[in-house]
Parts: C-alpha cells; sequence; structure tokens
C-alpha cells in the first residue's frame, strides 16, 4: 500500500483532473482546459486557476502522461496542444481503480458564519443564509441545464451522471438553507422569550 500510495502521490489532485480532461481525447490548449474545468470540474470539485493548469500540463509532460506541439493559431501566433499518451491513459487508470478513496472535506463557510451567530443581529444572519440559499439554488438550475445538454452527447455518460448527482447535492443544500432559516426562527423566537422573562423578573 505504501508503494501504491507513493505512485499516486506524484500528482497533486489538480493534475489528475486535468489529466482526466484530456481523457476525453481532445487536444487541447491550456486556454480550453481551463473553459473546460470552468464548465465541469468546478461543480464538483473546482475550478483550478489558469496557472495551476499550466503548472500541471509542465509536469505530466515531464512525467510523458501527455504530449505537446505547437499548432497554427492565426497569421502571428501559434498556439500549444496538449494530449493525453498512452502511459497517461495507464496512470488514470490506475489511480482511478487503486488510489485510496479519500473523504471529502467540508469547509462550509455559511456553517462556520452560523456557528458564530451569537455576533451579529439575527437579522444579518438570515441574511448570510438566504444568500446562500440563492446560489444553491442558481447553482441546481445551472446543473440541470448542463444535464440536459449532456445528455445528448454518449461521450458524455458518465460526467451526465456526475452533474445529476451535482444538482441533487445544491437541492439538498437549499433544502438544508431552508431548515436553518427556521432553525434561526425558532432560536430569535426563544430568544425573545427569554428577554421578556428576565424584564419581567427585573
Amino acid at each position: 500500500m505504501a508503494r501504491a500510495r507513493h505512485e499516486f502521490d506524484e500528482l497533486a489532485p489538480t493534475g489528475w483532473a486535468v489529466l482526466g480532461l484530456l481523457s476525453f481525447g481532445n487536444e487541447l490548449t491550456g486556454y480550453e482546459l481551463k473553459k473546460w474545468a470552468d464548465n465541469s470540474l468546478r461543480f464538483f470539485y473546482w475550478a483550478p486557476a489558469t496557472s495551476q493548469i499550466y503548472a500541471e500540463l509542465k509536469r505530466l509532460e515531464r512525467l510523458s502522461y501527455v504530449t505537446s506541439r505547437e499548432a497554427a493559431h492565426d497569421e502571428l501566433r501559434n498556439k500549444r496542444v496538449y494530449r493525453i499518451t498512452t502511459a497517461g491513459c495507464d496512470a488514470l487508470r490506475r489511480w482511478l481503480r487503486d488510489a485510496p478513496v479519500e473523504p471529502p472535506v467540508l469547509k462550509h463557510g455559511v456553517a462556520l458564519r452560523v456557528w458564530l451567530g451569537h455576533l451579529v443581529e439575527p437579522d444579518e444572519l438570515r441574511s448570510i443564509v438566504e444568500q446562500h440559499r440563492q446560489y444553491a439554488e442558481e447553482m441546481q438550475d445551472e446543473l440541470e441545464r448542463a444535464a440536459a445538454t449532456a445528455r445528448r452527447d454518449p461521450a458524455w455518460t458518465y460526467p451526465a451522471a456526475v452533474i445529476r448527482w451535482g444538482a441533487r447535492y445544491y437541492e439538498a443544500e437549499r433544502a438544508l438553507a431552508d431548515e436553518m432559516l427556521r432553525e434561526l426562527t425558532a432560536i430569535e423566537r426563544a430568544n425573545g422569550r427569554r428577554k421578556a422573562r428576565r424584564v419581567r423578573s427585573a
């Protein structure tokens, strides 16, 4: 197991994600990979910065997992395009099959701010949760539109399944936000009753 972990540690998760984008068979520039990441990875992982993508491409090329070449772009400039190699496909398959399954890390900024809710006014805290609810609703709508597009392309069978997973995730986030708003209302009422009792007993 230690040997396998060392093998997979040669790339950061972003590197495996970039290699995965190239596994669909297209020859892509760094700019095109960034667009793909923004339209797919960001829904369930994150969208790496352009600088991260180029850094990973250099690393992948050193490992012989991708090759690159210059292609005509316009009359003045060429562009560098990247393609996955057989070694890269083999490494990606090994990673998918054998790498330890890592649990997702929940880093929920809204939950942290509600946890510190005693430091802000109730209306301010409610506004934070309402903004998150709106964001979750917008993401769900966007993912449902993406799922409809992906269904039309047989090559996107597995990505489409993940897109639908993402839509259900944000649907759940919206429901959790609704539940949190109900809880905040209950907390505010309870706090109001306690204040009233203290006033009467003073």
